[in-house]
């Protein structure tokens, strides 16, 4: 019996453990703020594989914010793969299961990678929600939709006692005469489309549209085979060798300009460059509009000319006079014309 008794004792130890009676552990420690229905003796899950046990559970005065200590035991094997930043969560196997303490780490691409932890390290936790937080937020579901549907009954009882837009569009009798004429409309339409009538019918059912637009693709066809055998004008733009290699010269010698622009060098160079030749240009720049300015203002013989409106009338007057002359002489030559000869 007493052999017996041993033999079950350690066959209820293997089965409520996860690791053999003499294998290596360290003891974990993490704190809630309410068990969940945890107790001694359940497991310990690493990313959803059991690791350990919860080896007691207790509440400490220390840490008021949460002051349930949970103490677990993790193989040793396991414990490299549990980082400091590895958080412990209170959860459930299934809706009414047993609590269990499950542990999870953040992957690299969430937080940087931290060492391992040690023996009796301290973990954080995280509340799962419980059975009782998924009720309440059930029940706040639950109102909201009592609160819908007796809006919806709200709105079908003024429907049906013929109150709102909404009623008129469900009983108004014209409104559905209109909508049946609406759609006999557009079966004639299809009809006519299937017929071949109309525009949109020929458009489907002409067979010349569709040789039209074969024709079509076919001269598309033939004009990329001419441009890829280098034929025509864009042909030869795409294809000539010789037009790519005048095309290039031409950029050289633009960029060989450019360059000599740049350096200063030639007549537009110097233009370019020249700081002296700027200055000279500034200054009869300066000078043309002065002497602009001054035939605006009517200075000088040049601007006399064309402010001082005397000069305009003596030019005119003489004009008048001149063309009077000729007038004159064409009419009676002989008297403007007459040559004297005295002999001495």
């Amino acid at each position: 019996m007493v052999v017996a008794s041993v033999v079950l004792a350690f066959l209820v130890i293997l089965m409520s453990g996860t690791a053999g009676m003499f294998t290596p552990k360290i003891t974990l420690f993490t704190y809630f703020d309410n068990a969940e229905g945890l107790r001694s003796g359940q497991p310990v899950d690493l990313q959803g594989v059991p690791v350990g046990n919860v080896t007691a559970v207790k509440v400490v005065p220390d840490k008021p914010l949460s002051p349930v200590r949970v103490e677990m035991k993790i193989n040793k094997d396991y414990a490299a793969l549990i980082r400091k930043n590895s958080r412990a969560t209170v959860t459930t196997a299934g809706p009414l299961g047993e609590a269990f303490v499950d542990i999870e780490t953040p992957p690299p691409s969430v937080e940087p990678v931290q060492p391992p932890v040690a023996d009796r390290a301290v973990l954080m936790s995280e509340n799962a929600p419980g059975l009782e937080d998924v009720v309440r937020s059930s029940q706040t579901t639950l109102v909201n939709l009592d609160k819908l549907v007796k809006r919806l009954d709200r709105i079908v009882s003024e429907v049906e006692s013929g109150n709102g837009t909404l009623h008129n569009v469900v009983y108004d009798p014209a409104l559905i005469n209109k909508a049946n004429a609406l759609l006999n409309q557009i079966q004639d339409l299809v009809a006519d489309v299937s017929n071949g009538k109309g525009t949109i019918g020929k458009f489907f059912a002409d067979e010349t549209f569709y040789h039209k637009a074969n024709d079509a693709i076919d001269k598309l066809d033939r004009i990329a085979d001419d441009l890829n055998n280098g034929k025509g004008s864009a042909g030869k733009f795409l294809k000539d060798e010789a037009l790519y290699a005048n095309a290039t010269q031409t950029i050289a010698k633009a960029n060989k300009l450019m360059d000599d622009i740049n350096a200063g060098k030639g007549a537009i160079g110097m233009v370019a460059k020249d700081e002296e030749f700027a200055r000279k240009l500034h200054n009869t720049v300066d000078k043309l509009s002065r002497i602009a300015d001054q035939l605006e203002a009517g200075q000088g013989t040049a601007g006399k000319f064309l402010k001082d409106p005397s000069v305009y009338n003596n030019t005119d007057q003489m004009l008048v006079e001149t063309r009077t002359l000729i007038k004159a002489i064409r009419e009676n030559p002989k008297k403007y014309l007459e040559i004297h000869f005295r002999v001495f």
